[in-house]
């Protein structure tokens, strides 16, 4: 498989637009804004360089690309190159000039249709004319929108760019490249066309030249001729003794005949000799030209390899740039995850030891409640048995008054009812001396 590829190969069958340009003061401008990036600290910035700092040499790179972007898109107007050939546009910007163009083509089409329809009397009476002019205003408002579409487009696009990260800016620098690639590669063919026009050109004014200067020698020769016998008639002229006779008449007039011969003749010899000379001249003019063109032409063809070359590994470069950005990013944003991680690794740890040592604290707390615990339910057992203790002497004082007074022994009564608590004491008498024990339970908590 051939290698198509040539930095160097103009191809002048590709059909390009010519575009006239106007050398400005623009080149002087941009030229005076790339000289004032020199740096002298940039060495130190390097060399005490942190992730901040890059953070802040990333911001500047974005403003000078930033720049250097506004300054192409006004300098594409001042050199004369179309906007939307020149810049990235996005959707929205590109749809501003397209709906502009099929606007436009529209109201071509329909003016054309209406100057169609056949001026007749009945068409006339159905609005032709005011049809055709109805179409002649949309098209002059539709060249109005088309004119202005590149400027509201180019508004957008600016806007854009204003807030754009440093990709979206780089990628747009090298848009722009790919555009004057090409724009370099059209300048190449539209001098080359003249070249060649120059060369035949050349052929031609030489091919005169050489004519001329034949033409001439036969003029030359002529006027040796004429020379001859305009001698030999003025001789013969002479030689007529009587100047009021028919024959020196005649004579005279032969004289005059050849000597407006011989001024014709020296007048197309020195036409000949100026054509021949400006023939020549013009060989040479077209020589000079062809050369001029040919040296401009092979530094155009010197930029534009450099250009291209340079810009598809500018591409690489740019790509690596962007992903040091990227990575410069995420390696902040791993730190600052680790600081996170560090962090919440201390708040847990915190909170794990908090709750370790108040769970401790909880246990010592509640194994020290126990004998203050037992304390309490001893009072309240304590007082329990003393207040039973109060209302079985007071059933008794009541059983035996009951018993004096009415002859009823109550002895059972109450029996009876203490019976059938399950909670009441097997008997009437009152507890034994001393403090009661709590009653024992089979449950056990620990068990």
């Amino acid at each position: 498989m051939s290698d198509d590829f040539d930095l160097l190969e103009t191809n002048s069958n590709e059909k390009t637009e010519k575009v006239d340009v106007n050398w400005g003061k623009a080149i002087d401008q941009m030229k005076s804004k790339l000289a004032q990036e020199d740096d002298p600290e940039s060495r130190q910035k390097i060399l005490n360089a942190t992730l901040d700092n890059v953070v802040d040499m990333a911001e500047k790179d974005r403003s000078t690309l930033l720049d250097a972007i506004k300054d192409l898109t006004d300098y594409q107007d001042e050199v004369g190159i179309m906007f939307e050939g020149f810049s990235a546009l996005n959707a929205a910007e590109q749809k501003i000039i397209d709906d502009a163009i099929k606007r436009l083509e529209r109201a071509k089409v329909e003016l054309e249709d209406a100057n169609k329809t056949p001026d007749t009397w009945w068409n006339n009476l159905w609005g032709r004319k005011s049809k055709i002019k109805k179409a002649e205003e949309e098209l002059q408002a539709a060249q109005k929108e088309r004119d202005a579409s590149d400027n509201k487009a180019k508004a957008l696009f600016q806007q854009r760019i204003e807030s754009a990260d440093v990709q979206t800016l780089l990628n747009e620098l090298s848009f722009k490249s790919q555009a004057a690639i090409k724009r370099l590669k059209d300048r190449e063919l539209e001098i080359k066309e003249v070249e060649e026009s120059l060369k035949t050109a050349i052929v031609e004014a030489s091919n005169n030249h050489t004519k001329a200067l034949e033409k001439k020698k036969q003029v030359e020769a002529q006027l040796e001729e004429q020379y001859a016998l305009l001698k030999q008639a003025r001789q013969a002229l002479e030689e007529v003794a009587d100047k009021q006779s028919t024959e020196y008449s005649e004579a005279l007039e032969k004289v005059t005949q050849l000597e407006q011969k011989v001024e014709e003749l020296e007048g197309l010899k020195n036409a000949y000799t100026t054509l021949a000379a400006s023939k020549d001249s013009f060989v040479h003019k077209h020589n000079l030209t062809i050369k001029v063109l040919t040296s401009l032409r092979s530094n155009l063809q010197t930029h534009r390899a450099k250009l291209k070359s340079d810009t598809d590994e500018r591409l690489k470069y740019y790509d690596g740039y962007v992903v040091a950005l990227k990575a410069r990013t995420d390696q902040e944003f791993a730190a600052i995850l680790e600081h996170l991680g560090v962090k919440t690794d201390e708040h847990i740890g915190e909170t794990l030891a908090a709750m370790h040592t108040a769970s401790a604290k909880a246990r010592q707390e509640m194994m020290d409640n126990i004998p203050v615990h037992e304390k309490v339910m001893q009072g309240v057992y304590g007082s329990y048995a003393e207040a039973l203790k109060e209302i079985r002497t007071k059933d008794s004082e009541i059983q035996k008054n009951f018993a004096d007074r009415y002859g009823i022994d109550m002895k059972e009564i109450f029996d009876e009812y203490y019976n059938a608590d399950p909670n009441a004491p097997g008997d009437g008498g009152g507890e034994p001396e001393g403090e009661p024990k709590p009653e024992s339970n089979d449950d056990d908590l620990l068990s």
